[in-house]
C-alpha cells in the first residue's frame, strides 16, 4: 500500500546499514511498521522519530535544498496531510466496496490465523478514528456528503502537486527529497491498487507527470514491485472459485484473495 506513513527513501538506508525488507508488522522489533532498530535510541516506529534520528546521523535528503525549497516542502507536506491523506484513508478503509473487496480481503489473507478474523475490523475502526482526528470531527460518519468533500479536496491537492512537479523528474530537480518521499507514499497505493471505486485513481491517471513520477520511483527503488506475479496454475475451488498455485513457491491461494501488492501502507505480507 508503501505502504500509512511517509517513506524514507531507500538510498539513505542502504548507505547506512543493513536494510531488511519486511511488510509484516509481526516481524518488526516494535510490532508495527515502519521500524528502525538503533543502538542509541532502541527501536523506533513513528516515522517522524525515524526521520529525526536519520537526520542526526547526517542522512538527510534535504541537505541541498534552498531556504525557499525547504519552506515549500513544509507547505506541501501540510497540504498533503490536510487535503490528500483523509481521502486516501476514506478510499481504502471507509468506502464500503473498496474495503470489503480489497483492503479487508488482503489483510484477512495475510494476517496469521486466528488474528485475521478480527484484526481487519479493528484496523477499520482505528482508521475511522484517525480520519475523525485528522478532520477534527469526532462525530464524522461515512456518507455521500463527506465523501464528496474529501474527494474534492484531494483532487485539488493532486492537481496542485502536478503543477508543482511540472516536467521535472523529482519536485526539486534530479534528486529525490523528503517531499518526493511523502508524495510517493500517498500516491503509490492509488497507482497500484485495483479498486472497485477508483475516483482518486482515475484522477491520478489523468495527471501524466504524477503517474510517471510514481512509476519512476518504483523502477528506481522498488524494481520487483512492477513485475508480474509468478505464473500460476489453477484448480477448482470447493466454493466455486479457483485456487491459484505459484510455481515458484507452491503456495495456493483463492483467486478472490490473490493480490501481489499491499493496498495500504505498512501492511503485513
Amino acid at each position: 500500500m508503501l505502504k500509512e506513513q511517509p517513506l524514507v527513501m531507500p538510498s539513505a538506508a542502504l548507505r547506512w546499514g543493513q536494510r531488511l525488507r519486511a511488510t509484516n508488522p509481526w516481524r518488526s522489533p516494535t510490532g508495527s511498521l515502519p521500524a528502525l532498530k538503533t543502538r542509541e535510541e532502541g527501536s523506533l516506529s513513528q516515522p517522524s522519530k525515524i526521520i529525526i534520528h536519520l537526520r542526526k546521523q547526517k542522512y538527510n535528503a534535504d541537505y541541498d535544498l534552498s531556504a525557499k525549497e525547504g519552506a515549500d516542502t513544509l507547505a506541501f507536506i501540510s497540504l498533503l496531510e490536510e487535503k490528500l491523506l483523509p481521502a486516501v484513508i476514506y478510499t481504502f478503509w471507509l468506502d464500503s466496496k473498496n474495503y470489503v473487496d480489497v483492503t479487508r480481503r488482503w489483510h484477512a489473507e495475510h494476517i496469521p490465523f486466528p488474528l485475521n478474523f478480527f484484526l481487519p475490523n479493528r484496523m477499520h475502526g482505528q482508521q475511522l478514528e484517525r480520519l475523525r482526528l485528522v478532520r477534527g470531527d469526532g462525530g464524522l460518519e461515512p456518507g455521500d456528503d463527506i465523501e464528496k468533500e474529501l474527494y474534492r479536496d484531494a483532487l485539488e491537492c493532486m492537481s496542485l502537486l502536478s503543477q508543482r512537479l511540472g516536467s521535472h523528474k523529482f519536485f526539486f530537480g534530479d534528486s529525490p527529497s523528503s517531499l518526493d518521499a511523502y508524495v510517493f507514499a500517498y500516491l503509490a497505493p492509488l497507482a497500484k491498487a485495483k479498486l472497485p471505486n477508483a475516483k482518486l485513481q482515475q484522477h491520478l491517471n489523468s495527471l501524466d507527470n504524477l503517474r510517471h513520477f510514481c512509476t519512476n520511483i518504483l523502477t528506481l527503488y522498488f524494481p520487483t514491485e512492477g513485475r508480474e506475479p509468478p505464473s500460476q496454475k489453477k484448480s477448482s475451488h470447493p466454493e466455486g472459485g479457483t485456487l491459484t498455485t505459484s510455481r515458484t513457491s507452491g503456495v495456493s491461494r483463492c483467486c478472490r484473495c490473490w493480490s501481489p501488492w499491499a493496498p495500504c501502507w505498512g501492511t503485513p505480507s
